[in-house]
């Protein structure tokens, strides 16, 4: 396979090309998810396929085959240089790329347990199990489960020397319980929104959630929020827990710092930024007690890996620090424009897909909090967790997200619990707002494996690190 990139890489420079760069990507993935009991999906897919990139008269072209013959690596070429001239027709800036790509080596995710080496009836009986134990509880209408195991490798070369193999293993899995009544419909999932945490591991992290262990739990859950208070209206201090807050991070913090939407070029689809370059190591992103790092070297997440879709090794950047922003996620050429190097965020959601500007794993970093202090210091403040619902415009400015649960915080506990809920802000606002993270005791790596953005579209899998927080302020209680 890495022939086959070399080869495609080769070709492209026979043919007038400045730079190429191939990947050879082959990746399997077995899905298995129940509803009410029965199966409703029991699949295991594999593809494989070749993407070639080039830069020629100062453009970029792309094209991909998934035939991996010579003749078809050599149609390949000739397609991606043909799309490169003619973008080079439309006047733009030149494509400068920064100093040389010469990565080499092999990566794979560390695994205790291969999860293609289970069983698939052992998988479906762990969600059958957790199916049961929800389904004890009356009220609950629907019952979901799912799990999904993923392999990718990988073989990259380019025309600067580079040459790296990598395999990446991803486990994925949930539940959901749905009650209906009293005019309401309510949800609740485990271990996070939607039923579904994803993490770069092996079969040992669906061991390690207990699915069937917490789905009782789940169902109660989900039949009490029919009869719970509605959230209260106003502005409130408000705790988000760790899951919520990575999603708030993904949407506000996240997008808004991919460097390609800065400069315009994701205007039609995914939107722009309003974190201008002028903004950058002076602007008031949030307080003190925000900090966010981007990186791709922490255990777990789903944007962790040793070389992106460029080549580029994996680092950890600061984003924001005691709440100044100071960082972007950076291709090798929105790097050069800004006049630094590439941090290695270029992202492809397969061998028939370009790389983009994507999130690898971006978090907020753990505070000084422990949570039973953070509670007993809160009187009278709603805590949310586990996302329902999202909405946020196209600068990544204004937001307001809804969650599957909350509780008023009374007498250092978490009293009432309320449906329902809701808040909303402006992005530099709530984060100049919170004034308390919790500490590492509480800190989760959590995944979104949905990030949709690029035409044609890619669904890439990104990581995002939160412990809970606390935002001073904040208007709650609002719909629609």
């Amino acid at each position: 396979m890495q022939d086959l990139a070399n080869k495609a890489v080769e070709a492209a420079l026979a043919g007038g090309a400045r730079y190429a760069d191939a990947r050879v990507v082959e990746s399997r993935t077995e899905t298995l998810r129940l509803r009410n009991g029965i199966v409703d999906a029991m699949e295991d897919a594999e593809t494989i396929g070749l993407g070639l990139r080039v830069l020629a008269e100062g453009a970029w072209g792309f094209a991909s085959s998934r035939e991996l013959s010579v003749p078809a690596i050599q149609r390949t070429s000739a397609q991606a240089l043909e799309v490169a001239r003619a973008s080079a027709r439309v006047s733009g800036e030149p494509v400068e790329l920064g100093p040389p790509v010469v990565s080499r080596g092999q990566y794979q995710t560390p695994i205790q347990i291969d999860p293609f080496s289970i069983d698939p009836q052992e998988k479906l009986s762990l969600l059958q199990r957790a199916d049961r134990n929800m389904g004890q509880r009356e009220g609950v209408r629907l019952r979901l489960g799912n799990l999904v195991s993923i392999r990718e490798r990988k073989w990259f070369a380019n025309s600067e020397g580079a040459a790296t193999e990598q395999t990446i293993y991803e486990l994925g899995g949930g539940i959901m319980a749905v009650a209906v009544g009293e005019g309401e419909v309510q949800q609740r999932s485990y271990p996070t929104s939607f039923g579904r945490q994803q993490v770069t591991a092996g079969w040992e992290a669906a061991l390690a959630w207990d699915l069937p262990g917490h789905a009782e739990r789940v169902a109660a859950e989900a039949v009490e929020l029919l009869s719970a208070d509605p959230c209260p209206s106003g502005p409130r201090t408000l705790i988000l827990g760790g899951d919520q807050v990575a999603l708030q991070v993904h949407e506000s913090c996240g997008h808004p710092i991919e460097l390609d939407r800065v400069y315009g070029t994701e205007a039609a689809f995914a939107g722009t930024s309003f974190l201008t370059p002028e903004k950058l190591g002076s602007f008031r992103y949030g307080s003190e007690a925000v900090n966010l790092t981007a990186e791709s070297v922490r255990p777990l997440g789903l944007g962790t890996f040793a070389w992106d879709d460029e080549g580029v090794p994996a680092q950890s950047t600061p984003i924001v620090r005691e709440g100044v922003f100071h960082g972007y996620l950076m291709s090798r050429e929105t790097a050069a424009r800004l006049g630094v190097v590439s941090n290695g965020c270029m992202r492809a959601s397969g061998w028939n897909r370009i790389p983009l500007v994507r999130m690898t794993n971006v978090s907020l970093e753990p505070g000084r909090w422990a949570l039973p202090e953070l509670l007993a210091d809160s009187e009278g403040a709603i805590f949310m967790e586990t996302n329902r619902s999202w909405s946020i415009d196209d600068r990544r400015y204004n937001f307001q997200f809804g969650t599957e649960v909350g509780y008023e915080i009374r007498g250092g506990k978490l009293g009432r619990l309320l449906r329902n809920c809701t808040y909303t802000g402006i992005t530099p606002e709530f984060w100049n707002s919170c004034d308390a993270v919790c500490d590492a005791s509480q800190w989760t790596m959590y995944g979104t494996p949905n990030c949709g953005k690029g035409q044609p579209g890619q669904q890439m899998h990104t990581g995002h690190g939160a412990s809970p927080a606390r935002f001073r302020n904040v208007r709650i209680g609002v719909i629609g």
